[in-house]
């Protein structure tokens, strides 16, 4: 099926997803501080994936080392993160609502846009809830909304277990005196860029000078943020299988990688395990990136077109290796590495792809 547009748009998030998972697997976890991440070990280099509520309550947040997560929340229960199981119980979720007859587009392990019609969304929603629950013991939140924005947005006002409706009747009575940092797609840079304008609230960004934002931003970007300030957005759901446009594996090390010749051999083996990903596609590789993170966090990314399209080992390596020569900053260690190949997409060619989103949970 092809993108299509909907009256209404429910955005559907799993409620602390991977800790609910866990617990579901360690009933005896039930109302207590559960963090996931890396391999479980808050002694080692690693970031917590998702934190149960009761965690969050002493200040562990997504993305924050386990060390850290560790000080504030010292009795909480650490992890390891579980990719295939947190997949499966995902695809259990997505189907529970497909099982309504409805069009559904995945975001991720724990997100997804749902099409919804007819004059109540509520009682939509409230089936979403019920199938979830009844086929995998989860609860989720609804995000009802007009459009794609509106939805994502509205979701956190229902957090946990509830719903919530954000149109364009309620939009500025709701979001109009918010920080424009709380808007889907505006983080601390852009409202640090916006402020710099004397931007700093939602209604701000909405009658915002347009001449200003594309100044600022560009006539594509500058633009998009005007109409996000407004809540405007697409209405369309497209339940496309989504097909992943690239591959990449990272790696935190325990100890910093010290010389040249660590790096470039922990970069040579990153490569190998994104080659393997990429043979399972079948899809040629048309262009790599390189992240390199210096200690004590000092990140660098960089990409660069493959000279020709090629499903070859050997000049994928070499040009890994040779973005990595000329950005590699020799005497300083390194406490990460990733690597990214990105792919031909199939049939003619055309950009099917869509980027997973992870919310917050």
């Amino acid at each position: 099926m092809a993108a299509r547009a909907f009256p209404w748009v429910l955005h559907v998030d799993l409620d602390q997803f991977i800790a609910a998972v866990e617990v579901l697997r360690r009933p005896e976890l039930a109302g207590r501080e559960v963090v996931v991440g890396g391999r479980g070990d808050p002694t080692e280099r690693a970031v917590v994936s998702t934190a149960s509520y009761p965690a969050r309550e002493r200040g562990v947040r997504s993305g924050m080392p386990l060390r850290l997560a560790a000080r504030k929340a010292p009795d909480a229960v650490f992890l390891p993160v579980d990719g295939p199981h947190y997949l499966a119980v995902s695809a259990e979720v997505f189907d529970a609502v497909r099982s309504l007859g409805l069009v559904v587009e995945v975001l991720g392990w724990d997100e997804g846009f749902v099409g919804g019609e007819g004059p109540d969304p509520e009682a939509l929603a409230r089936a979403i809830q019920s199938a979830v629950l009844e086929r995998t013991r989860l609860h989720c939140s609804v995000g009802v909304g007009d459009n794609r924005v509106r939805a994502k947005i509205a979701t956190d006002f229902g957090k946990p277990q509830g719903i919530y409706r954000l149109t364009a009747e309620n939009w500025f009575e709701v979001m109009g005196h918010r920080a424009t940092a709380e808007l889907w797609g505006v983080g601390s840079r852009v409202s640090a860029r916006l402020a710099a304008h004397g931007i700093h609230t939602v209604v701000e960004l909405a009658a915002a000078d347009e001449g200003v934002l594309v100044g600022e931003f560009g006539p594509r970007m500058g633009a998009w943020y005007g109409s996000l300030g407004r809540g405007e957005g697409s209405a369309e759901v497209d339940d496309t299988p989504w097909v992943a446009r690239g591959h990449s594996r990272e790696t935190t090390y325990q100890s910093n990688l010290v010389t040249p010749d660590e790096v470039r051999e922990a970069v040579r083996v990153l490569t190998d395990q994104v080659l393997e990903d990429v043979r399972r596609e079948g899809r040629p590789v048309v262009r790599v990136g390189l992240k390199i993170r210096y200690a004590p966090f000092f990140t660098v990314n960089r990409s660069r077109k493959l000279p020709a399209v090629t499903a070859e080992a050997g000049p994928v390596h070499d040009v890994v290796q040779a973005l990595l020569a000329d950005h590699l900053e020799e005497g300083r260690e390194v406490r990460l590495l990733g690597v990214r190949a990105e792919m031909t997409m199939p049939d003619d060619g055309d950009d099917v792809s869509r980027t997973p989103v992870r919310g917050r949970v």
